[in-house]
């Protein structure tokens, strides 16, 4: 009695495999016919004992089940490239312990299609304005291609687009860990025949040169993005409220690279926000010292200190801007709108004076001080003028100071030198 029941168990053992089999081969027929989801189902019912079976048939339902969802996935599933990854794996993995390959090289193959597949729907849903699912597809790719850790970049930038704040900072921290620096070299020649400059890898460059058909080679290395990481997360550790993992991260970086002055600016912010304005001023003088000839440094000294209200420090930093470069016109203009925005701000204190006499005398006090600070815009525009005169925006802002002052004269000279 013993024995039937031995060999009945073994018998159900064997009708068990041969289901499998069945199953796995009517989801592969299924799957090269197109039809994907009858393939998916033909799985489900071969998966409850498949870890059971050997090697071989793992290997094999692994594989067709790698295929199945790779192919779901292309088709517009996005919740199907987890489980094509995983089940691609688990085929290597199943062969590598066995020692056997059957399916390992070809479930390479499709890793790799999947990782190209995963970046171009990232792509699509950036166009999309699909940040985060975007995100989440790129940092797949880069799981699936660590040494590309541009995608790892990409998906940091997508989370920040879609104001996912906390998982762009687990991606800035970790391009952080892994040392990324982002930083590339360009190369260049110029084609003989045509004289434009064409840019190419390497090996294609120095093999052109060498056939005679492009001279001058040429190599660029573009800036190294650590900083902007650094800078990055300490931003977002300031959007998140943690202003001291944020000044913690400033201080790292400024120990890793002291002479980059964005960061001193980004340090000097955080300061601002946090109300401490006299370690922000020492900061903003320290960077303006940093690149005294730069004169976008200092322009942008000058933007921060607009914004923040402080406009004699502003109209410091643009006259030194002008300075090391004349025709900034930005700066120009921002120069001006420095006088334009002091006069606005005595329009307030005017609108709530009353009839009495010294009421009627504050006004004209103050009425002459915003129309001097009026007038010293417009005097900065019109030398703007004299070297630019086309421009527009010199222009178009010219003509609404004279408005504001109700000097028609000069309001209908600027409106026809715009064409009005």
């Amino acid at each position: 009695m013993k024995t039937k029941v031995l060999i009945l168990v073994a018998l159900g053992i064997s009708a068990m495999g041969f289901s499998q089999k069945n199953e796995i081969k009517a989801a592969e027929k299924a799957l090269k016919n197109g039809d994907s989801e009858s393939a998916k189902t033909a799985l489900e019912g071969a998966a409850s004992l498949i870890d059971a079976a050997d090697a071989k048939t793992q290997a094999q339902y692994y594989a067709v089940k790698g295929n199945v969802y790779a192919d779901l996935a292309k088709k517009g599933d996005d919740t199907a490239f987890q489980p094509a990854i995983d089940a691609l794996n688990k085929v290597i993995s199943v062969e590598e312990t066995a020692g056997k390959e059957k399916y390992t090289t070809v479930s390479r193959q499709k890793l790799a299609q999947l990782t190209a597949d995963l970046v171009n729907a990232a792509v699509e849903d950036n166009n999309n304005k699909e940040f985060d699912a975007a995100a989440d597809k790129l940092y797949m790719s880069y799981k699936l291609s660590p040494t590309d850790t541009l995608y790892l970049y990409y998906a940091a930038s997508s989370a920040v687009n879609g104001q996912n704040y906390e998982k762009a900072l687990v991606y800035y921290n970790e391009l952080k860990d892994v040392g990324y620096d982002g930083s590339e070299v360009n190369y260049s020649a110029v084609n003989i025949e045509t004289g434009e400059v064409e840019a190419m890898d390497k090996n294609t460059r120095d093999l052109y040169v060498k056939a005679g058909t492009h001279k001058d080679p040429a190599e660029e290395k573009t800036p190294s993005k650590s900083t902007e990481i650094v800078k990055n997360i300490a931003l977002i550790y300031q959007q998140l409220g943690d202003n001291d993992k944020a000044l913690a991260a400033y201080a790292d970086a400024r120990v890793a690279d002291p002479d980059d002055v964005n960061l001193v600016l980004g340090e000097a912010n955080l300061y601002y926000a946090m109300g401490d304005k006299d370690k922000f001023k020492v900061l903003m003088a320290e960077a303006s010292d940093m690149a005294p000839d730069n004169a976008d440094l200092l322009y942008n000294i000058g933007v921060i200190n607009m914004e923040q209200g402080n406009l004699e420090e502003a109209r410091e930093a643009y006259k030194k801007t002008l300075a090391v470069d004349p025709g900034y016109i930005n700066a120009l203009l921002n120069l001006s709108t420095t006088y334009v925005n002091e006069g606005n701000g005595l329009i307030d204190e005017m609108n709530t004076l009353g009839s009495s006499r010294k009421d009627i005398a504050r006004y004209d006090e103050l009425k002459k001080q915003k129309d001097d600070l009026f007038l010293e815009g417009s005097k900065i525009l019109e030398d703007a003028l004299k070297s630019n005169p086309d421009n527009q925006s010199v222009l178009s802002q010219l003509k609404n100071i004279y408005g504001a002052l109700g000097d028609t004269e000069n309001f209908m000279r600027v409106k026809k030198l715009l064409g009005e």
